[in-house]
């Protein structure tokens, strides 16, 4: 029979997978081993991911990501889960985009040819792109589009992003070293050893057992939501992990974890409450069908105003409490944080903790400013 969670130890467990709770016992790990664990990070927006990265990992500061990115290359962001940006770990990188790839390229045909991309213009643009990258690169977007304006494929609009996703998808380019504050692309293949892809069913298996890693307690819905494969391919890789599952209740309905995360449960709720500011689309909140858990329906439009935003949160206890946001100054930033509910003591001195941490991230000093409800 199922054991039954109650919320709180759902939220519990969920902060343990997503190394967002404290761990005395748990050695530190470096920028790409959290990015390895987390197996993927959302970073559509890079300096946001960079955060994500710091709230779970106290001490990083913002070279460390920049490091790993560029000198280290252990890390690499380019498009994947969903067909969206992402930090991957470079270990991952070869399996994750033979297996999610074409996922994304089939889904997204429609659209690119919408904007003049239908499959022979852009494989010639793909085969173009390939040949600028190998002899110029790294380039900047608006390099690469003038780059082949000059051998007559044009592109205007949203066919930009939209062939610099296919090509990442095939495995062609990824993000290189910033320009200033513009991004680069270079090739993959000169960027990064990639290792061998895995059969489709052997890696559908191995993303699901590394989302459970980061993610239970979960069940194949929200494993298909964050990954973006079918429900039926997910359950079909639950199916060929089952035997490595639990099995727990919530709310009335079945969830897993690893059997390794089961020892989770018999460990005491921790004395004060975790408290963690996440960025702007950070992971937690990406990687479930139902965000409930974890955001009361009355302030989901606070964080979820529209438009593709997903706003900074201050998270207490694996909980939506507020909203947060810096305001920069020349040496110094100011965080701004707009709770939902009063806080307490104790909810205080683990946010003045989060900011000092972000500080030293950053490395500037920090002022904090909570406002009143």
């Amino acid at each position: 029979m199922a054991r039954l969670l109650s919320d709180d130890q759902v939220r519990l467990l969920r902060l343990r997978a997503q190394q967002l709770a404290s761990q005395p016992d748990r050695p530190a790990i470096g920028v790409a081993q959290v990015v390895k664990h987390l197996c993927g990070v959302q970073a559509q927006d890079a300096t946001a991911a960079a955060l994500a990265l710091r709230a779970r990992r106290a001490g990083l500061v913002a070279a460390d990501v920049e490091r790993a990115l560029v000198q280290e290359r252990s890390i690499v962001r380019t498009w994947c889960m969903r067909g969206t940006l992402h930090f991957i770990s470079a270990e991952d990188l070869s399996w994750l985009l033979a297996l999610l790839g074409p996922v994304f390229i089939r889904s997204s045909q429609g659209r690119r040819a919408q904007l003049g991309l239908d499959e022979n213009t852009a494989n010639r643009a793909v085969r173009a792109l390939r040949d600028v990258l190998g002899k110029h690169g790294p380039l900047t977007r608006a390099e690469i589009v003038e780059q082949l304006a000059a051998r007559g494929i044009r592109l205007a609009g949203q066919a930009r992003p939209h062939l610099l996703g296919l090509a990442a998808l095939q495995g062609v380019i990824c993000f290189g070293p910033n320009r200033g504050r513009e991004p680069t692309y270079v090739l993959l293949a000169d960027w990064v050893d990639l290792g061998p892809a895995l059969p489709a069913e052997q890696a559908r298996a191995e993303l699901a057992y590394r989302y459970l890693s980061a993610y239970a307690p979960a069940a194949p819905k929200d494993f298909a939501a964050w990954s973006g494969l079918s429900l039926t391919e997910a359950r079909g890789a639950w199916q060929y992990i089952s035997s490595q599952l639990t099995e727990v209740e919530i709310e009335g309905s079945l969830a897993w974890l690893l059997k390794t995360q089961a020892t989770w449960l018999k460990r005491a709720t921790p004395p004060r409450p975790i408290v963690r500011l996440l960025p702007s689309f950070d992971t937690l909140l990406l990687g479930y069908r139902s965000r409930d858990m974890v955001l009361a329906a009355k302030y989901a439009k606070r964080i979820f105003p529209g438009g593709g935003l997903l706003r900074p949160a201050l998270l207490v206890n694996g909980r939506v409490t507020g909203t947060w946001k810096v305001n920069r100054h020349r040496d110094s930033i100011e965080v701004i944080v707009e709770p939902f509910e009063d806080l307490t003591a104790d909810v205080r001195q683990g946010l003045e903790a989060e900011v000092e941490d972000l500080a030293h991230f950053q490395s500037v000093e920090a002022i904090l400013k909570v406002m009143p409800r």
